[in-house]
């Protein structure tokens, strides 16, 4: 789904992104504001998660935290730092926070988040001289795909 060309650039296919829009699809089916993540390390998907907060009454219960967390529990280290996530709207700061901590070697995202995105919209997590490690950041990967899927969800609940 990835990988470098002749030139040695970093080539990337939507698939990656394409199923974290299935979690988010999954996730709104729920009753869930549609978020969804995928960790994949190696052209492999290590995981995949939807927002489940309502569910599991859990506000840290975002796609991203959830997604890191099988991650984690799957390769059996709490450090990914060969591994890329991909999500389906800007990471809010605590979503931010986990990626840091996690040493996520590289963010992609869709649909930015003026209100509560936090990586080039908000506080800016990762250009604060405090961050411990920032990843590679590549928003608006299929971002109007995001998009529609956040505005219709929530047009559907008004």
């Amino acid at each position: 789904m990835h990988g470098l060309t002749a030139a040695g650039r970093f080539v990337i296919s939507k698939g990656f992104m394409d199923l974290a829009l299935d979690e988010a699809r999954a996730a709104a089916s729920r009753g869930e504001v549609p978020v969804g993540a995928v960790v994949v390390r190696d052209g492999v998907v290590v995981s995949r998660a939807g927002n489940r907060t309502r569910e599991l009454n859990d506000v840290t219960a975002h796609a991203e935290i959830l997604a890191i967390r099988q991650a984690a529990e799957s390769l059996g280290t709490e450090r990914l730092t060969d591994a890329d996530l991909y999500v389906t709207l800007e990471p809010c700061t605590m979503c931010a926070a986990a990626i840091s901590f996690a040493r996520l070697r590289r963010l992609y995202f869709g649909a930015e988040d003026q209100k509560g995105g936090a990586v080039t919209s908000g506080v800016r997590f990762f250009n604060q001289p405090t961050c411990h490690h920032s990843p590679d950041i590549y928003p608006g990967m299929a971002s109007s795909d995001a998009t529609h899927l956040l505005k219709g969800f929530f047009k559907d609940r008004r």
